[in-house]
């Protein structure tokens, strides 16, 4: 990256601005790094760092909803692929939920909350089951 668009990302009070069309790559890389550290120590996500992550995901779905071309996302740098189209996993719900990860496997667990097994321990959660449990909670998302 050369300096000038270091310069056109960077906010003068130091906010870094992330264009739609590589949110959602950037929410991917954040959330597997969290996934890590909360598997590690058990640490919680800070309330701030949630609302950044939402950002993140509101800004991927708006570039989608706009057809933005996005970026390949290279699972070969992490040696994961990337979820289907329209899913997220366990500790970006609970990041878009304001919840851990340990409750949405609950909500999973209990059937309140449709996902799907990718992997031996990855669940892939629809984003349009998880937004109408985020604002019908209590009734089933199904």
């Amino acid at each position: 990256m050369s300096h000038t668009d270091a310069e056109r990302l960077t906010r003068p009070d130091g906010a870094v601005i992330v264009p739609p069309a590589i949110a959602g790559e950037v929410l991917r890389a954040l959330v597997r790094d969290l996934t890590a550290r909360v598997r590690a120590d058990g640490g919680e996500v800070a309330p701030e760092v949630r609302r950044v992550l939402y950002a993140l995901h509101t800004a991927a779905q708006h570039a989608e909803t706009f057809d933005s071309v996005t970026v390949p996302f290279d699972s070969s740098a992490t040696g994961s692929a990337a979820g289907p189209s329209g899913t997220v996993c366990v500790a970006e719900a609970a990041a878009l939920m304001g919840c851990t990860p340990r409750h949405v496997r609950a909500l999973i667990a209990a059937g309140r909350l449709p996902a799907e097994r990718v992997g031996a321990r990855v669940w892939a959660i629809d984003t349009a089951a998880l937004n109408h449990y985020r604002h019908h909670r209590g009734e089933t998302a199904a």
